[in-house]
This record gives structure tokens, C-alpha cells and sequence, in this order.
């Protein structure tokens, strides 16, 4: 071996070996880069806007009007299976009473409302459009809060937004503050999501399409967040997948579907049907 040879052979090993180092760092596990990537998307400050009565961060918060009224509220059908708990009043207009199915209905001696049998499928009373014996107001009352929420669609769909395409829809294992949210596809909420920030502070989510909630997803309010500060504009079907829990007022164009054991702690108003199966639905405290 000549004296070139001892010097460069030790060296070019040394390169090869530190070139091998490098490429292994780089093909390390994919998921860890794109758990990383994902995170990383997710803004860190609350977006623009004045809040709840000027208070919190965020947007203003979309008013309800009528709508409000009611934990459930739909033009076509509500229906359920299972052993459903809803707290709060149902409502549909422009659509009668038969379409509540699976709430076994008793019609009130006024004939403005019913309840239901056993009477903890629903906590509350059910509203319909043909409940209009003698002096009832309810299909006046149902048609103002048809409008209203449709009018709230609006005003959540126009906002401003302060963040766009986060997570490129995917929000899952995210935590987001306050802000006005905006896609041109579907949100998936494939891992538990949380929403943190203070009880003045709003969030609007304004989706295209539809919202995926995976099967045990979680929506987690953290910081003093509240479900009435909350507001989902979806153009397409909201589902929600089985034993997934959901914070917030959904504000659907089409329908919105929770599939067998999951929660929602908020609204469902919804521009078609409501669909529940042994699922447990509680309307925000005021």
C-alpha cells in the first residue's frame, strides 16, 4: 500500500460512513414527520375580531335568533333509534309531526306541542308545523326559526376568515385558538381535537363540504372555551362517527347524521334531516 493510499482509504470510509449516518436520520419514521408537519400547521394565536361582546378573541359570535330556541331544529325529519337523550326542544318546519320518528309522541292537551314516552327521550317538548290547533302559534314561531337559522348559514358562511386550509381539513390531534376557520373541502376530525381559549372567546369553522368526526373522536374545550361560543357552517352532511363526542353549535345546508352512542354538547340545525341512534345530544347552557 503507497502512501496515498494509507491516507485517503481511513478517509473515504469516514465520508461513507457519515453519508450513511445522514441518509438514516432523513428516512426516519414518516408518521413522526407528518404528526410534526401537522401540528405545525395549526396557527398558535387567536385570530382577528372583537369576541363575545367585545371581550374575547375571535370572531363576533353568530347570532341565532329563534333558532336558538331549540336543541334540534330541521326542515324534513328528525329520527332516532336506540335509547336516545336529548335535553332541550325539537323543532321541524315545514315538515308535520310524522316526521318525528321514534320519539313515541303523546300530542299536549293544547295541541301546540308533544312530548315523548318515555318522557327522558326527550327533556323538553317537540314542536312541529301542523300543531296549530285553536290559538297555537307554533308554525308561525317554527317558520321564524327556519329563517333565522338559515339566515345564521349565511352570516357564518360570509365572515372573514383568519386562517384558511388548516391541516389541508385534517384538524385531528390539533389544538386551535379563537378565529374565524375557512376550507374549500371537508374537515376530517380523524383524532381527538381541542378547541382553547376563554368563555368569551368564538370560533366559526366554515367547510365547503362536509365533517368527518372518526369513531371516539373527542372536540375538547380547554381554557373555560364554551359550546354556545362555537359555531360549525357545513355545506355538506355532518357526521358524527359512533361514540364521537362533538362541542358546539353545527349549522348545517344538508343533513346531519350521529351515528350508534355518540354526544354532542351544542345545536343541531340542521337545513334537512336529523338522524340519532342511541345517541345523547345536550343543548349549551345560556
Amino acid at each position: 500500500m503507497n502512501k496515498f493510499e494509507i491516507v485517503t482509504k481511513p478517509l473515504a470510509w469516514s465520508i461513507a460512513l457519515l453519508f450513511a449516518a445522514v441518509v438514516a436520520g432523513c428516512g426516519g419514521s414518516t408518521e413522526g414527520t407528518a404528526a410534526a408537519t401537522a401540528a405545525s400547521t395549526a396557527p398558535t394565536a387567536a385570530g382577528a375580531g372583537t369576541g363575545l361582546g367585545g371581550l374575547g378573541k375571535g370572531p363576533a359570535p353568530v347570532v341565532l335568533g329563534g333558532a336558538g330556541n331549540y336543541v334540534i331544529l330541521a326542515k324534513s325529519t328528525i329520527t332516532t333509534t336506540g335509547v336516545t337523550a336529548v335535553t332541550g326542544d325539537l323543532g321541524l318546519s315545514p315538515a308535520a309531526a310524522s316526521f318525528v320518528q321514534g320519539f313515541s309522541l303523546t300530542l299536549d292537551p293544547t295541541g301546540c306541542f308533544s312530548t315523548t314516552t318515555p318522557s327522558t327521550l326527550v327533556t323538553g317538548n317537540v314542536f312541529a308545523a301542523d300543531y296549530n290547533t285553536g290559538t297555537c302559534t307554533t308554525p308561525a314561531v317554527l317558520t321564524t326559526a327556519v329563517l333565522n337559522m338559515q339566515a345564521a348559514y349565511t352570516d357564518a358562511a360570509g365572515r372573514a376568515p383568519d386562517f384558511t386550509e388548516v391541516g389541508a381539513g385534517n384538524i385531528g390531534g390539533m389544538t386551535l385558538p379563537a378565529g374565524t376557520y375557512k376550507w374549500g373541502t371537508g374537515v376530517s376530525i380523524l383524532s381527538n381535537v381541542t378547541l382553547n381559549g376563554g368563555p368569551n372567546d368564538v370560533w366559526i369553522f366554515q367547510i365547503a363540504q362536509g365533517i368527518t368526526q372518526a369513531s371516539a373522536a373527542r372536540v375538547i374545550l380547554t381554557g373555560g372555551a364554551l359550546p354556545k361560543n362555537i359555531f360549525w357552517q357545513s355545506f355538506g352532511v355532518v357526521t358524527l362517527g359512533t361514540t364521537s363526542h362533538m362541542e358546539g353549535v353545527i349549522l348545517a345546508q344538508t343533513a346531519i347524521a350521529l351515528n350508534t352512542g355518540a354526544t354532542a354538547n351544542g345545536r343541531l340545525l340542521a337545513q334537512t334531516a336529523v338522524t340519532l341512534d342511541a345517541s345523547t345530544v345536550v343543548q349549551p347552557a345560556p
